[in-house]
């Protein structure tokens, strides 16, 4: 496991003494890295932009902004562990696709099980990441008992609807029952771009960039305001042939 990093988490609660045991447990797992505590969300949301936190240990229960509307706001969420003493909310954590949900007061055997789930599902993306299988552009998307073979190539953007997808192509979409980020690290990233919560656009495709919009095949699609700079630092200004 030497070439898989750390995992760098940051644990959110507004409980001091639950911040301290999490941190206590949390710092006997060696691919853990604790890079902060946090009593707030509101606290937490420069933290996971500045140092790219992989796993939050999140409470739901706190005040201004709960645990849940936090990773709601959040465009690229980290991998998400909730921790609480209410148990109906679990329910709402799988709607996010949470890794796991902890009832407090949490024992280690469960703390364990769930860092363990956390790392497989880390240690996937970190290989997609460094060895895409993209030479072949074809993918299959499952539509009830049909399987459609598709080519990412022809994918002009990808549309959120909560636990589905909507692939959309020149002259046809398909639903799928597929989360956002599953389908982004699918895909590969230097031909695709997050430009919204909503939106995942296939590059090549993109028609004109006009302010807080973007055209692609005639349809226009808004960019986020945390997305724009980087947008076109990484697209546009590349290859910008007029000052």
């Amino acid at each position: 496991m030497n070439h898989i990093p750390k995992m760098k988490c940051l644990i959110i609660d507004d409980e001091p003494l639950a911040r301290f045991h999490l941190k206590e447990l949390a710092d006997q797992i060696d691919f853990l890295s604790v890079e902060g505590t946090c009593a707030t969300a509101l606290e937490a949301d420069t933290i996971v932009k500045e140092k790219e936190i992989d796993l939050l240990f999140l409470d739901i229960n706190m005040p201004y902004l709960s645990g849940l509307e936090f990773l709601e706001q959040l465009e690229n969420p980290p991998l998400s562990i909730l921790t609480t003493a209410y148990s109906e909310h679990a329910l709402e954590g799988y709607r996010l696709q949470v890794v796991d949900y902890l009832l407090k007061p949490i024992a280690f055997n469960r703390f364990y099980q769930a860092v363990n789930k956390a790392q497989q599902q880390f240690i996937v993306s970190e290989k997609m990441k460094k060895n895409s299988p993209f030479d072949d552009p074809f993918l299959y998307v499952r539509q009830s008992d049909t399987f459609v073979k598709v080519s990412w190539v022809d994918i002009l953007y990808v549309e959120s609807m909560q636990n589905y997808t909507k692939l959309h192509f020149k002259d046809k979409s398909l639903v799928i029952h597929q989360t956002m980020k599953a389908i982004e690290e699918l895909l590969p990233s230097e031909h695709f771009f997050r430009i919204h919560k909503s939106f995942l656009i296939n590059i090549t495709h993109i028609d004109m960039i006009s302010g807080g919009r973007l055209f692609i095949n005639k349809t226009e699609l808004p960019i986020s305001r945390t997305r724009k700079e980087e947008l076109l630092n990484q697209v546009v200004y590349k290859k910008l042939i007029s000052k």
